[in-house]
């Protein structure tokens, strides 16, 4: 690949000529692809971003050459030129961006505005043995973003009624540009001005509503710009001012208060800038400020009370008057209730004290009800009256410019009334409770025996009542009747108390040892409700947390949970008991925990100590059938004097696989015993044969045997150079020499030494000093026989 700029080898030189100029159909000349040449493709870019354009081709081409023609322009200019590996960009195309090849495709980087026009691509491809040209046309269009707007305000601060014209100013920007203009005010939110999509907008003439912050965004298919905000300030005021009294009351005059209360006059007059405030009390000053406020009111405070506004900008004045009267209104508000009565309901409303009175009035679905001072009461038939009437209580005074009400909704309650049992600590009452919550007046309850004789009083929800407990009281009946006004006939609520009655999942359970069981028990019935426990084998109360005991209630169910089943301490009868006031109830469970089958039996097939005998190597067997999980090692010390130690275990994890362990942790002057039993879970089988360790096997055998054959070796070296020695020398050693020496040639031998004549040529043999060879033994030879033995 060749960079920009870089020159082109020799082959790609001979392919730099024009495509346009081959002639299709020309022997030896390159032919055109099949059918038309491809439309004209539009593609858009935008300035400062990339794009790539497409040659169309689907195979590697010999030759790629692109072409550039600007708009407005008939003349192409080159852009770049690629043949194999190398391409090559016109220096030129700089004006486009930052171009480059990526195989047949044109990559414009850093897109520039004198990018817009055609794009030409002529590629060169070879099939078939022939020569192919293709084309390719691609129309770009660079768009340009807008740039962020400035909003222009030919007037920042006009005077209401003025004219004023706001532009939206934006540099560059490919059209269509779109203008969206928002309004905020000094304290509201932004809203957009509808209809409004121009550069600029004309207010005339410009009101007070047109304060505010202005904003506008411009947009076109390429990017989205909001300007910074322009301040209208609008100039007005001072309007005729708002005088505003606080604690709020009314009289026929204008405004009252109450006396020793704090009121507050309050002056308002819209004015861009602010108003400045002056108050006059009988055309006296007394207050310069928008409130004025009169800490503790008097009878010397009721007056003619004027607040002057002037806006200084502008320099104009406005007033406003009003009359303020101390009074004395009653407290607080007015309070209303309902009695409920046979057939009629007792409307209660008052509102005591003021000066003057208070004028009070019922009001209700009816139309108006009666009217009095102060306290007012109205009797009010309940016949058809529907649910959700609503009674109001209007209250009136002089010191207050509004009226006080009071409103009661009828309404009655939902559903009817609930009803349950309970028993007090030991039993010794059982609680009746009835309850019918809400309503307008609230619902009266009464209890009724089977003969609907009332038991106590009535009374407003809840209503209880006390039994003694005693066992007649079971299977009566008992009925809470609700009274409402509203509701008819009156709805009754029903409860019959029972004995509890009970039920168990399962009568027996077996687990095997170890396992998790699960006894369940479930209460049927029984009015109060009952309270569920379990009893143990030793008719002991099962306490959770104990012996490996967990209890579950779950809503009328008591599970009893027993983990690793033990058959001594889990077995047996379980009774699940339930108990109320009315007597008791119970159900027998039998938990049967088996035993898993006894495992094989164990022999032991070695027991050795190790050389430092602080340890043992236990090896052994198992016989007989049955499964197993595990083995167990235990040892027993022997102690002096006191017999045999208790058994302790020394391995108990041993794999079901596993037929040997080495043993440690021993002490050199205890004799040990030890025994492996098989276990199959939980259950051991009959333990092994007692055994105590032995020494281990006699290791010096080796040594001796080594030792023998050493000497050996060294006895028939030694033995083989005396003899070597000896037959040389028989004189030296006459009985070795008789043994080694054949005696025709012993005889030989002397001649020829004894002689006078030797035969020339040889030496006398040397003579040991001190022999005689007359002495010499004539007896016959002797054979010895040397046997070695080594004994290991």
């Amino acid at each position: 690949m060749v960079g920009q700029g870089a020159l082109l080898s020799p082959l790609g030189l001979l392919l730099l000529a024009p495509l346009c100029l081959l002639h299709p159909g020309a022997s030896g000349q390159p032919h055109p692809t099949k059918g038309a040449p491809r439309e004209t493709s539009s593609i858009q870019g935008v300035r400062g971003g990339s794009v790539e354009l497409d040659c169309g081709s689907q195979s590697a081409p010999l030759v790629v050459f692109w072409s550039f023609t600007p708009l407005g322009s008939l003349i192409p200019q080159p852009v770049a030129i690629a043949s194999g590996g190398e391409f090559k960009v016109e220096a030129s195309a700089s004006a486009l961006g930052a171009v480059s090849l990526r195989n047949s495709s044109l990559v414009l980087w850093e897109l520039q505005e004198g990018a817009r026009g055609h794009f030409l691509c002529q590629a060169l491809h070879a099939a078939s043995g022939q020569l192919h040209a293709t084309y390719s046309s691609l129309a770009l269009a660079v768009l340009v973003p807008v740039s962020k707007p400035q909003v222009r305000l030919s007037d920042p601060s006009p005077v209401e009624g003025a004219s004023l014209v706001a532009t939206c100013i934006v540099r560059e920007g490919t059209e269509p540009v779109t203008f969206v203009w928002q309004h905020q005010a000094p304290r509201g939110p932004a809203e957009a001005l509808m209809g409004v999509t121009k550069r600029l907008i004309q207010l005339d003439p410009v009101n007070r509503t047109h304060l505010g912050w202005y904003t506008c965004t411009a947009h076109n298919a390429v990017s989205q710009l909001s300007s910074d905000g322009a301040f209208l300030d609008v100039i007005y005021g001072p309007d005729n001012p708002v005088i505003t009294v606080e604690p709020l009351g009314f009289t026929e005059e204008g405004f009252g208060a109450s006396e020793r209360e704090e009121v507050t006059l309050s002056c308002l007059a819209a004015s861009n800038p602010p108003s400045l405030y002056v108050w006059l009390h009988d055309h006296t000053q007394v207050h310069a400020g928008p409130t004025y406020v009169i800490a503790s009111a008097s009878r010397a405070h009721t007056g003619l009370y004027t607040c002057l506004a002037h806006n200084s900008r502008l320099d104009t004045h406005t007033q406003t008057s009003v009359q303020l009267t101390i009074y004395y209104p009653p407290k607080a508000q007015p309070s209303c209730a309902v009695l409920p009565a046979p057939g009629a309901l007792a409307l209660l409303c008052t509102w005591p004290g003021g000066l003057p009175a208070a004028q009070l009035q019922w009001a209700g679905p009816q139309g108006a009800g009666p009217t009095a001072l102060s306290n007012v009461t109205w009797s009010y038939a309940a016949t058809h009256l529907a649910n959700g009437s609503a009674f109001t209580c209007t209250g009136r005074h002089p010191a207050l410019a509004l009226p006080m009400l009071c409103r009661i909704t009828l309404w009655e309650p939902l559903w009817s009334p609930t009803c349950w049992t309970m028993a007090t600590i030991r039993d010794q009452f059982i609680m009746l409770s009835c309850e019918w919550p809400g309503g307008e007046p609230p619902a009266v309850l009464s209890w009724l025996d089977e003969q609907e004789q009332p038991l106590g009083s009535s009374s407003s929800s809840p209503a209880v009542y006390l039994l003694q407990a005693q066992e007649d009281l079971a299977g009566r009946e008992f009925t809470c009747r609700g009274t409402h006004p509203l509701r008819a006939p009156d709805p009754l609520c029903q409860l019959r108390l029972e004995a509890p009655q009970l039920a168990v999942a399962e009568p027996r359970v077996s687990v095997l040892e170890g396992e998790e069981a699960w006894l369940g028990c479930t209460l049927l019935g029984g009015m109060p409700p009952a309270q569920l426990l379990w009893l143990g084998p030793q008719r002991r109360q099962v306490e959770p947390g104990t012996l490996g005991f967990t209890l579950h209630p779950e809503g009328t169910q008591l599970r009893l949970n027993v983990q690793g089943a033990d058959p001594v301490r889990h077995g047996g009868t379980y009774q699940c008991v339930a108990q109320n006031a009315l007597g008791n109830s119970s159900r027998s469970v039998l938990l049967e925990v088996l035993r898993y089958p006894a495992p094989p039996n164990v022999t032991i097939s070695r027991l050795t100590y190790g050389r430092r005998r602080s340890e043992v190597q236990l090896q052994w067997t198992v016989r007989g059938p049955g499964n197993l999980t595990g083995f167990l090692v235990q040892r027993r010390a022997g102690v002096p004097g006191l017999g045999a130690g208790a058994w302790e275990t020394m391995a108990g994890d041993i794999e079901p696989e596993s037929r040997g362990r080495r043993l440690g942790g021993l002490d050199l002057g205890v004799l040990y015993a030890f025994r492996v039993l098989a276990l199959n879970h939980r259950t051991a089988g009959h333990p092994s044969e007692v055994k105590t360790p032995a020494d281990p096997p006699f290791s010096a055998y080796a040594a001796v045997l080594g030792a023998a054959g050493t000497g050996m070796v060294v006895a028939t070296v030694a033995s083989l150079l005396v003899f070597q020695y000896a037959a040389r020398h028989p004189d030296t050693f006459p009985c070795l020499g008789c043994l080694l020496v054949p005696r025709e040639q012993s005889h030989q031998d002397q001649g020829s030494r004894g002689g006078p004549e030797a035969t020339p040529g040889t030496e006398p043999s040397p003579t040991t000093p001190g022999s005689d060879p007359a002495q010499e033994s004539t007896e016959p030879p002797v054979n010895v026989t040397i046997t070695v033995t080594a004994t290991p």
